[in-house]
C-alpha cells in the first residue's frame, strides 16, 4: 500500500499546530510538526515530507526565510498559511516559489483540498531515476537537483515542475496547452503567454545565452523541447 501523504506543518503557536495536525490526521494524513524555522529546516532534511504547511509570520526567521533556505536545498511543495490576507503579502509569497496561499481562519475541508490539490499538481516522474547533462547543466530527476556549473541553481517549485516534465520528455516536443495543464492545471490550458514568462524565467537561470536558448527550444506555435542532442542521461540503480 502508498503510504499517506506527510505533511509538514510549522507554526510558533503550539495550539495552532495541535489543531492542525488533529483535523489532517482525520482526514488521512500523516503529520509531523515543527515551532520554528531551524526545526522545520532539520525536519524537512530528515523526514522528506511531501508537503509544507508554513507561517509567514514567525519570530526569529519568518515563512518566507524558511521558504527560501528550503529551495535551496530540495524542492517541497509549499502553502503559506498566514492571517495577513492582503493582495501584496500573497504575492510576495507566490513569486518566491510558494505553491498555495490559504489565510487563517480556515476550515479543515479547505486546508485538506489545497493540500490534494497541490499534491496532484506536484507528481512527477517519481520512477524516472535519470540524471541528465546538457552542456554544463545537470539535472537530477531522482533527487530534484539541478546545478550548473557544479552549483546548485535555486528553482521555484513551479519553475522545477516545468523543467521536470520537459526532461523527463527530453528529445521530445512537449505541446503548450499540455505543459500548461500539467504543471498548472486545465484552467491554464490556453494561456501561452503564461507558459512563455515561466519558460524565459528557466532560461535565465540555465541557458549560457537566454535570447539564444540551446537547452529549451522553441517550437514555434507547437510547444518547447528539452534538446537532446547533446544529452546523456543515467539510470540509477535500484534501491539506490
Amino acid at each position: 500500500m502508498t503510504p499517506e501523504p506527510l505533511v509538514l506543518a510549522v507554526d510558533d503557536e503550539a495550539g495552532i499546530l495541535r489543531l492542525m495536525k488533529l483535523e489532517l490526521s482525520a482526514q488521512g494524513f500523516r503529520v509531523i510538526t515543527a515551532g520554528n524555522g531551524d526545526e522545520a529546516l532539520r525536519l524537512a532534511e530528515e523526514q522528506r515530507p511531501d508537503i509544507m504547511l508554513l507561517d509567514i509570520v514567525m519570530p526569529e526567521m519568518t515563512g518566507l526565510e524558511v521558504m527560501r533556505k528550503l529551495r535551496e536545498q530540495m524542492s517541497i511543495p509549499v502553502i503559506l498559511v498566514t492571517a495577513k490576507d492582503s493582495d501584496i503579502d500573497k504575492v510576495r509569497g507566490l513569486e518566491q516559489g510558494a505553491d498555495d496561499y490559504i489565510v487563517k481562519p480556515f476550515s479543515p475541508e479547505e486546508l485538506s483540498a489545497r493540500i490534494r490539490a497541490v499534491l496532484r499538481r506536484s507528481v512527477g516522474s517519481k520512477n524516472t531515476e535519470r540524471l541528465i547533462k546538457i552542456g554544463d547543466v545537470e539535472i537530477d530527476l531522482n533527487r530534484r537537483v539541478v546545478t550548473r556549473d557544479a552549483e546548485v541553481v535555486s528553482l521555484t517549485r513551479t519553475e522545477w515542475l516545468l523543467l521536470q516534465y520537459l526532461a523527463a520528455n527530453a528529445g521530445k516536443v512537449m505541446l503548450n496547452a499540455e505543459l500548461l495543464s500539467k504543471v498548472w492545471g486545465p484552467e491554464y490550458h490556453d494561456d501561452v503567454q503564461y507558459l512563455r514568462v515561466w519558460v524565459s524565467r528557466l532560461r535565465r537561470k540555465l541557458e549560457p545565452n537566454p535570447s539564444e536558448p540551446v537547452i529549451i527550444k522553441t517550437m514555434q506555435g507547437i510547444g518547447y523541447m528539452l534538446d537532446a542532442e547533446s544529452m546523456t542521461s543515467a539510470t540509477a540503480p535500484a534501491g539506490g
